[in-house]
């Protein structure tokens, strides 16, 4: 091979090594970390997160949505020419706010986060819950005893043998079962009573704002929604421990009736009467509360802004791991909403936000209305 080959031939490789780049200069953000050089500050810490790369960033863009997702206020908005007299004045425009809409799975009530999601509803954080029916019963069960820290490699059978049941490292003793159906069943033999005698009809969520009555708990999260009229939705209230109370019941005490359909038009009405408000979702966790969230928000041509935290992953189709832009193709996200998936276990991630964004302006007093 001659010498005129072998410069052709280096010159085409250090060509295809060594494209000529475009400039992201000015367009993309620089990948930087913390420098602990500066001290131990956990606020830099979480800004720094946006530009540290993977799903820090993610968790960096989330907290930069749900903050947007806050300090909305109509009065961002220009009014439109055909607007009423009410709509068109300033002060009732700056008190219009976001709808937010938050969602978990019950891992995260029977886990630590359940302080988390207590404190949000407690200040009136928050406008709508969907949770699973173990979202609720292990709120109510934590009143009656406490869930205990074990281990993922417990051996399943050893427990068993022990009255005791894992939820991935967690132990939750059977004992606290047997308080829970005793502290339920009388509730239940109030409601078939007033059912009978006053005609009442009960809901999934009606059903759950009587248990926050009557646990009167303030260590409960249902205890404050049903302080601060927050509704929490669980269309699948049956499918745990509750709906075991309720089967015996139905033995013990039979005729109590809970109708899910008065509660799907008060769901879907959540969304479609929020109006000129702007609609966000917070989401930990898919399943069951993911999908009504969305699935409501269709009913408004979609919410405006979302943030999604779970480590499912979308390649076998699951609503539970698919991402924010398969929802805009169903409407239940709008094209021009704020979304972001944090690809994290909860546990870690939605404690650091919300010290970011709700906590954060509670204590500085950012946000009007925040109790």
């Amino acid at each position: 091979m001659g010498e005129a080959t072998k410069d052709n031939l280096l010159a085409s490789a250090r060509s295809s090594v060594f494209k000529e780049s475009e400039t992201l200069e000015g367009k993309c953000q620089k990948i930087e970390g913390y420098d602990f050089n500066k001290g131990v500050d956990y606020r830099e810490l979480l800004k720094s997160m946006v530009s540290t790369g993977f799903q820090a960033s993610n968790l960096g863009d989330a907290i930069e949505v749900i903050n947007q997702m806050l300090d909305w206020k109509l009065s961002d908005e220009c009014p439109a020419e055909d607007c009423s007299e009410v709509e068109g004045d300033p002060t009732f425009r700056a008190s219009v706010r976001c709808k937010v809409f938050l969602g978990f799975t019950s891992n995260l009530v029977s886990s630590g986060v359940r302080d988390t999601i207590r404190y949000l509803v407690q200040h009136h954080m928050v406008d709508v819950v969907v949770t699973t029916a173990g979202g609720i019963e292990e709120d109510l069960i934590k009143c009656l005893a406490p869930t205990y820290k074990g281990d993922f490699s417990l051996p399943g059978a050893a427990l068993r043998s022990q009255g005791l049941n894992r939820i991935g490292n967690l132990l939750v003793p059977n004992d606290n079962y047997c308080k829970f159906e005793d502290w339920i069943i009388p509730i239940f033999d109030k409601m078939l009573e007033e059912q009978a005698s006053k005609n009442v009809l009960w809901t999934p969520s009606k059903v759950i704002s009587r248990l926050g009555k009557e646990i009167n708990d303030e260590s409960s999260y249902l205890y404050w929604a049903y302080k601060n009229n927050i509704p929490v939705f669980c269309p699948g209230l049956t499918d745990g421990s509750l709906g075991d109370m309720l089967y015996f019941h139905s033995y013990r005490n039979p005729g109590l009736v809970i109708d899910i359909v008065q509660d799907i038009r008060n769901m879907n009405g959540e969304s479609v009467h929020a109006g000129l408000r702007k609609t966000g979702m917070i989401i930990l966790g898919g399943g069951l509360p993911k999908h009504h969230i969305c699935n409501a928000n269709m009913m408004r041509n979609g919410a405006d802004y979302a943030v999604f935290i779970n480590t499912a992953q979308e390649f076998d189709g699951s609503d539970s791991g698919a991402r924010p832009d398969e929802a805009i193709s169903w409407g239940k996200i709008r094209g021009s909403a704020k979304t972001v998936k944090v690809h994290c276990d909860a546990t870690i991630a939605f404690p650091l936000l919300v010290a970011e964004t709700f906590a954060r302006k509670r204590i500085i007093g950012q946000r009007p209305g925040l109790e």
